[in-house]
């Protein structure tokens, strides 16, 4: 069983806004073009239940976890090969602010230096969350 799972890294960082308030800001899947580059480098487009965007390395489709009480905003990115890869995201609260949390799964063809790029994306990319929400 434990063959079959993946390497998981989760990073985190900790925003000066209530939590409920921040995920009302930043749910939205038009919102994650402001901050995740990693996700889009354009605006994104809604095709039903999926949403289209130009990614790093060419067109991705996104389903992201409907609204929710708990602060939830998963997203499941298909890069195109038909393989989902799995992206949970998290606010909660952090005493009277707000910890934002992405884990990210190595995945099986990923070597030590797309893993290193991935991490250091994601920690841009949750510091660029916080200019702008702080700003």
């Amino acid at each position: 069983m434990e063959s079959d799972m993946l390497p998981a890294r989760t990073f985190s960082i900790t925003i000066a806004r209530d939590w409920r308030a921040l995920y009302e800001i930043i749910w939205r899947p038009e919102y994650f073009p402001r901050w995740a580059s990693g996700l889009a480098e354009s605006g994104l487009r809604q095709e039903g239940a999926h949403w289209l965007a130009d990614g790093p390395e060419g067109p991705i489709r996104i389903r992201f976890t409907p609204h929710n009480v708990y602060g939830v905003m998963d997203h499941h990115v298909d890069l195109g090969n038909g393989e989902e890869v799995f992206v949970p995201l998290r606010v909660v609260q952090n005493g009277e602010g707000a910890e934002v949390m992405l884990t990210l799964f190595r995945q099986p063809d990923m070597d030590d230096d797309r893993f290193a790029a991935d991490i250091r994306w994601i920690n841009r990319d949750l510091k660029a969350l916080k200019a702008l929400i702080e700003s």
